[in-house]
């Protein structure tokens, strides 16, 4: 069996490690030394890389990465990064033979143009598209594009663990209640995410079933997201796509 680790970068990135006792995946290497630090702690032999998409906290570590392990990098096929051997889209899969783990790869631009997501045995590595509580911001792709990307990843199964790319979840929690104050269950998430994070420890990874509860921009069907969307905006918000563009510009502009 196969552990998960986040392993802490910059101030607030997580790179996933994926790894048994002798063999490792990472997901995301924005730097290399605390993987690097990571794998001599434990006597792990890299064995691939998988990025989301071309953002250099996401992708800067690959090439010193490299150095060391001469290992496949996993990438989105419409997305420039060097480094990457295998280009991949929607229906495409990545097998991890060491670790005995499929995953296949769904297409979720919104965030970048490009960016994917990898997806098998119930867990879920979403880049910077789906956080906890919260989404990535649109920097080359439209409201239209992002909210479909979060609606495909909210028909996974509930039990899914989401596995993303920061520790932004107090933050997005405190966004969440603004928009929507009469969920009890972003207060409950809040409880629990404290306690996380005074005993520093990660927020991560979420669920499905969670997100689906909490994240305001999975929940734009909502009467009261879409009143307090159209609040924002100052006009009758009518449609979802329009309540989700509300409220990611709010979140902007917090």
């Amino acid at each position: 069996m196969f552990k998960i680790v986040p392993v802490s970068a910059f101030t607030d990135n997580y790179i996933w490690v994926i790894h048994d006792q002798y063999h490792a995946v990472v997901v995301d290497p924005g730097e290399a030394k605390p993987v690097l630090d990571f794998l001599e702690q434990k006597k792990l032999k890299l064995t691939a890389i998988l990025n989301t998409h071309h953002h250099i906290d996401h992708v800067g570590g690959n090439l010193e990465l490299l150095q060391q392990f001469q290992v496949p990098v996993y990438g989105p096929g419409s997305e420039e990064i060097p480094t990457v051997t295998h280009r991949l889209k929607e229906g495409d899969s990545v097998y991890l033979s060491e670790l005995s783990l499929r995953l296949n790869i769904l297409d979720i631009p919104g965030h970048t143009s490009g960016h994917i997501a990898y997806y098998g045995a119930n867990l879920l590595f979403c880049g910077d598209t789906l956080f906890s509580c919260g989404c990535g911001r649109l920097f080359e792709g439209t409201a239209q594009q992002m909210y479909i990307s979060l609606n495909k990843l909210a028909k996974l199964p509930d039990e899914t663990g989401v596995y993303c790319g920061h520790e932004y979840t107090l933050a997005n929690i405190n966004f969440a209640r603004l928009v929507e104050p009469e969920n009890q269950a972003i207060t409950q998430l809040q409880i629990s995410a404290e306690k996380q994070r005074k005993s520093n420890l990660p927020t991560l990874p979420s669920t499905i079933a969670m997100e689906k509860a909490c994240n305001p921009f999975l929940r734009c069907t909502q009467p009261e997201v879409i009143r307090n969307a159209s609040n924002y905006a100052g006009k009758s918000l009518t449609d979802p796509v329009s309540v989700f563009a509300a409220i990611r510009e709010w979140k902007n502009n917090i």
